[in-house]
């Protein structure tokens, strides 16, 4: 994909800190939306975009005002999105989140601890969520089927590599053909990104000559 403001990207729960639209745009000169369910983070993550120069004319951002909505209510009906991108939340619970931080004590130390600190700093609508990272990427795969030619690429950060085999089943099932996954690691730490799209050949071509134009 190009650099250039040419191209779009939907960031799905967004956060606070939008720490992925401000890379992406001092990196590649991107425009983005960030989408998320929190009034609060939306208004810290655009006065962010307000007080950087160099970012509030490239970010905008829209509210979800359903919970257990993706994309409904955020892409409008004739809108194009080059790529779609999310970090979800990966806990259940926070008894999940606590039980994760206790595994890697043990891991990292061999000390268990009954009532550790949780690892993150995030809030809970960022970190946790009815379901967990299997539901939540689920809920993705399937209402991008309903913006199917609103988006050339959709994607999501995959966690745990227990759900890639339910998120490749899901997929599959929609009969897509263009399914990408991007491995990444640092340390002991392994993650990966999957991305789809429901675009054709003839299709992805009419999509960069019209809109990836250098």
């Amino acid at each position: 994909m190009p650099k250039g403001n040419q191209i779009n990207c939907l960031d799905v729960g967004v956060g606070a800190s939008c720490i992925y639209p401000i890379i992406g745009v001092t990196e590649y000169d991107w425009n983005f939306i960030g989408s998320d369910i929190d009034p609060k983070s939306l208004e810290n993550a655009k006065e962010i975009a307000q007080l950087n120069p160099s970012l509030k004319d490239k970010m905008s951002f829209r509210l979800q005002e359903n919970p257990y909505a993706i994309f409904e209510g955020i892409i409008a009906t004739v809108e194009k999105i080059d790529v779609t991108i999310c970090n979800p939340p990966f806990h259940a619970s926070v008894e999940a989140a606590k039980k994760g931080t206790q595994r890697k004590i043990k891991n990292l130390t061999g000390k268990r601890v009954k009532s550790p600190k949780l690892n993150f700093a995030g809030i809970s609508s960022e970190l946790i969520c009815e379901g967990g990272e299997h539901h939540f990427i689920q809920n993705i795969i399937r209402e991008s089927q309903q913006f199917s030619k609103n988006s050339f690429w959709f994607s999501t950060l995959v966690s745990k590599q227990s759900n890639l085999k339910g998120i490749y089943k899901a997929l599959e099932n929609m009969g897509l053909k263009t399914i990408k996954t991007i491995s990444m690691g640092t340390a002991n730490k392994s993650t990966r990104i999957v991305a789809w799209t429901f675009l054709n050949k003839e299709e992805q071509q009419a999509w960069k000559e019209t809109r990836w134009k250098n």
